[in-house]
């Protein structure tokens, strides 16, 4: 069958399923670990998601690129972090586009895609959260989804109240974004500290999932400071 009539025919199959809400996990993933896919189940379970999409970054504007390895090598660690989870899904959205990754563009496209009807939530950390007030557009990427903000057990949400953001259900008022709150224990690993392990041969077992790791080691990912 012609490559661009399959395309054709999962996108009708996809879209069929009448999707009520997706969960949006961008980042660098650099790379992906535990901690990242933790936090995607919880928020699918707990916020009742239909599938969440996991969105790895192009270039990013806000982000050293000396550590990173290039979007092609981090889509394809993604790709195998998710592949076992039905529910999780991995997009060319920005690793394809040329310039900086800006999650209001991908966001302007993700309406584009799913329509009006479908509501997003931009799956986060909370001290990312706080960086997001400092994006580009932030008025418009308010308007496009909701946040779903993931802490630490004992993270304090205290400038989140200072900057009146801190709701018991989440909100929307005025130019501020609906953000919801999600513990996750697993936030303590760190794609930073995986990656200084791997410098200082140390372990990485049960940090990650087995095949991104044996990935890396195989590919010689992140023995040097410059990885792109």
């Amino acid at each position: 069958m012609h490559f661009a009539l399959c395309i054709e025919i999962y996108e009708e199959v996809f879209m069929a399923k009448k999707l009520q809400s997706i969960g949006i996990m961008g980042g660098t993933f650099n790379p992906i670990h535990y901690g990242h896919l933790v936090t995607a189940e919880e928020a699918l379970v707990q916020f009742g998601l239909d599938r969440v999409i996991f969105i790895p970054a192009g270039v990013t504007p806000h982000k050293d690129h000396r550590e990173s390895l290039a979007a092609e090598d981090r889509y394809l660690l993604t790709v195998i972090a998710t592949a076992s989870n039905p529910d999780f899904e991995v997009a060319r959205i920005e690793t394809e586009r040329s310039g900086p990754s800006y999650t209001i563009d991908t966001l302007r496209k993700l309406r584009e895609i799913y329509g009006e009807e479908v509501q997003l939530f931009f799956i986060t950390g909370a001290d990312a959260m706080l960086e997001i007030l400092t994006w580009k557009d932030t008025e418009e990427l308010y308007k496009l989804c909701s946040f779903i903000a993931a802490t630490r057990p004992g993270y304090s949400l205290e400038k989140f109240k200072h900057l009146h953001l801190l709701p018991e259900n989440g909100f929307r008022s005025n130019n501020k974004p609906r953000i919801f709150f999600m513990e996750i224990p697993a936030l303590a690993i760190s794609s930073t500290d995986i990656r200084k392990r791997i410098r200082e041969a140390r372990p990485i077992q049960y940090l990650l999932p087995e095949g991104v790791a044996n990935y890396i080691r195989k590919s010689g990912f992140y023995k040097s400071d410059a990885s792109a």
